[in-house]
């Protein structure tokens, strides 16, 4: 036999040994009984009765027709003092532009452009990323918003909201830049 061949022998007698005795019977857990015994022999506190359901009772929102909250009240005079006309529709045969497909929330103004005659144009983002140029006269938003004018910060419009009374009214918006 060689040197590698007893050497490995011994090792893995060695190793037989350390496992036979470590998976001995011998238990010395007397310390751990007693605790668990001590533990078990306490009074047991007294369990909670389980909470009472209350079943859910559902809310039906009845205000779904009328104006949001969030809006600017309809009844609205504009900058000159002068009201705005309540006796209005939109033009439901003109075909819509391309911004009226967004809400004014999703449309941003970035910047605007000047024209020959110092007439401005706008630059708004809509909700997408792309920047379209406007002018005085073009329709953006869900509400028909007609733009009424453009200058170096803001572009003012007139929209045409329901009324709530079956009719239509204008309101004023503005879109100021970014």
């Amino acid at each position: 036999m060689s040197l590698v061949d007893r050497q490995s022998r011994n090792i893995f007698g060695a190793c037989a040994s350390l496992l036979i005795a470590a998976c001995s019977p011998v238990n010395n857990f007397s310390d751990l009984e007693a605790f668990v015994n001590e533990v078990n022999s306490r009074p047991s506190a007294p369990v909670e009765p389980v909470p009472e359901f209350v079943p859910y009772e559902g809310f039906i929102y009845g205000a779904a027709s009328s104006r949001s909250p969030f809006d600017i009240p309809l009844i609205i005079d504009n900058e000159s003092g002068v009201v705005l006309s309540q006796d209005v529709e939109p033009d439901f045969e003109r075909i819509p532009e391309l911004l009226e497909s967004q809400s004014l929330s999703e449309l941003t103004m970035v910047g605007r452009i000047t024209i020959t005659g110092g007439v401005y144009e706008g630059l708004v983002e809509d909700g997408f990323g792309e920047v379209h140029r406007v002018r005085v006269g073009d329709y953006m938003g869900r509400n028909y918003g007609r733009i009424e004018q453009i200058s170096d910060s803001q572009m003012n419009m007139i929209e045409i909201v329901p009324s709530g009374s079956g009719g239509w009214v204008e309101r004023p918006q503005t879109l100021t830049l970014q």
